[in-house]
């Protein structure tokens, strides 16, 4: 009998002879009294150590052989089983900015025209709102008209307040009404509670944040004490339901925001659960900067006749001046990193790198250099991820460094410059990142390594 370690057949085998091996070969180790890291091979007499796999993965947590394998599997063959991982044509990334002159928007409506209460209006002027941008204008009449709404818009195209002032209106008017807003991360979920209090200022209407790494039990304290806004990632507000502190059965109004980045984070199920656990006569309102067909199938199985509203105008914004940079070795990318860095103009910059220890090393190494760096990520606590957020808004720091969690739906005014030191994973993510960037008319800069 011949033991063998999956490892080594990846390494040493073709996708064919492995998929052989897996599904005709092997015997479940319960019934031989095998390590599940190995599996016998029969009809041979020949027998090989099994391989340790701690010095190969550099101590990262062993996975089962079928995990390990399915993950090899499906990297080589690419999306849809196609052979071969999806390129992505670096000719993408080059075009030159069109120094065109942002006309105004001419709205239809103006914020008097919507039957909002008094205090609503007033909270408007104090901050500074003249006129509804394009997504206000166009779908907080839909909304006021208890429409489900599916909304295809940018970061940074006032959607927050979009969906707030219409619904802060509706519970102020009947306080028997309950919000739920459901947000990918926990800053943007922050940001939306934010926004929350200053535009539902003094109404007496209240909401709570439900995120992880944050104390669940003040959380769960708030919620009990009565809020009409509940804010919060999939993750916590699922938890929350399965403790039975949450019940959702009331809520009526519910916002999918950034339902594609969502989506792409693997929240599907909790997104489906969640959804199955609100009022079946609720009002839901989806906002997304992509239309994949994720989000379509979502779409087509929670919203009831929704009323399609796109404010997106191409790819990418046309004042985003996008370039590459070609690098040979690490060394020579560091130097060319610190050289965009130290050129005028560099004023506020945002590094994307694809990988939490990256982000940290990369910190280090310009921090060590002089430069005002910081860097966030997912095993940052949030505590600090939203000092550092704070201290980059207000040009404490010039340099955030930072995985995709700060690519959408943050508001990081006047970033002169998004660098891909790492290349985005598909073009998508690209367009997502270099939004922050070029906003409000403003010129932007995209540098992305290669």
């Amino acid at each position: 009998m011949l033991w063998i370690s999956i490892y080594d057949l990846v390494d040493s085998h073709s996708e064919k002879e492995i998929y052989m091996i897996k599904t005709h070969s092997f015997t479940h180790p319960s019934k031989r009294g095998v390590s599940s890291y190995s599996r016998p091979l029969r009809k041979s007499k020949k027998r090989i150590t099994k391989t340790s796999t701690t010095d190969r993965f550099s101590g990262r947590p062993t996975l089962r052989p079928t995990e390990r394998f399915a993950r090899t599997f499906n990297r080589s063959r690419g999306k849809f089983g196609k052979k071969g991982k999806k390129r992505i044509d670096f000719s993408r990334f080059i075009k030159k900015a069109e120094y065109i002159e942002e006309k105004p928007h001419i709205s239809k409506y103006k914020f008097s025209d919507f039957p909002f209460d008094n205090q609503i209006h007033k909270n408007i002027s104090i901050r500074g709102y003249s006129s509804p941008r394009p997504i206000q204008d166009e779908t907080i009449p839909k909304i006021l008209e208890g429409k489900d709404v599916f909304g295809l818009a940018n970061t940074g195209t006032g959607k927050t307040a979009a969906f707030l002032l219409p619904f802060i209106d509706i519970v102020m008017k009947n306080k028997n009404e309950k919000v739920l807003v459901l947000a990918p991360t926990r800053e943007l979920a922050l940001q939306i509670e934010e926004e929350l209090r200053g535009l539902a200022s003094g109404s007496r209407l209240y909401g709570v944040v439900v995120v992880g790494g944050l104390p669940i039990t003040k959380q769960i304290r708030e919620i009990r004490s009565g809020v009409s806004f509940v804010i919060g990632t999939p993750g916590r507000v699922t938890d929350l339901i399965k403790r039975k502190v949450l019940d959702l059965s009331f809520y009526r109004r519910v916002v999918l925001d950034e339902a594609d980045r969502m989506l792409d984070m693997g929240f599907r199920d909790d997104m489906v659960f969640i959804l199955g656990k609100t009022s079946p006569e609720r009002q839901t309102l989806c906002f997304s900067a992509t239309l994949s067909p994720e989000v379509k199938r979502l779409t087509a199985q929670f919203l009831k006749a929704p009323v399609f509203i796109s404010v997106i105008k191409g790819e990418t914004a046309k004042n985003i001046d996008q370039d590459v940079i070609h690098t040979r070795t690490k060394e020579e990318k560091l130097e060319k990193l610190k050289e965009v860095l130290k050129k005028e103009g560099s004023g506020k910059v945002l590094i994307f790198r694809e990988r939490k220890h990256l982000v940290d090393s990369l910190v280090k190494e310009l921090a060590e250099k002089g430069f005002k760096v910081a860097g966030i990520h997912g095993d940052k606590r949030s505590r600090e991820r939203i000092r550092i957020l704070d201290s980059f808004k207000k040009d404490r720091i010039k340099i955030l460094i930072a995985t995709d969690v700060a690519a959408r739906g943050l508001d990081i005014p006047d970033v002169t410059h998004v660098i891909n030191y790492d290349i985005p994973e598909n073009y998508d993510t690209y367009v997502h990142r270099i939004g922050r960037t070029g906003r409000s008319g403003k010129k932007g800069i995209a540098l992305t390594f290669v």
